[in-house]
């Protein structure tokens, strides 16, 4: 499974631990501010506690990144004829 996906499910399940514990607790509060609580709360707590798996997550994101940015600098050399792709050593003229 990819650092990404793994990374993403942490924080959701996170969110969803503490969503948990907001809404069990019995204090007279909507239920919509309780969930925003638990937005913050989580972010929080996975700043510190998944930080391995972020930056795990961040180095497959840019490394992604990279082939697409060479493979977009490819495409257009080639369509700019920058390069042949080969065709030059079969053309002989």
């Amino acid at each position: 499974m990819s650092p990404i996906v793994k990374y993403s499910l942490a924080r959701l399940g996170l969110f969803v631990v503490v969503a948990a514990v907001a809404l069990t607790v019995p204090v007279d509060v909507n239920i919509t501010l309780k969930l925003m609580v638990a937005v913050l709360v989580s972010a929080v707590l996975a700043f510190f506690l998944l930080k391995g798996m972020r930056e795990q997550a961040s180095v497959q994101a840019v490394g992604v990144a990279q082939r697409r940015t060479e493979k977009r600098e490819r495409l257009r050399a080639a369509l700019n004829g920058d390069d042949d792709g080969g065709e030059s050593a079969t053309k002989t003229g």
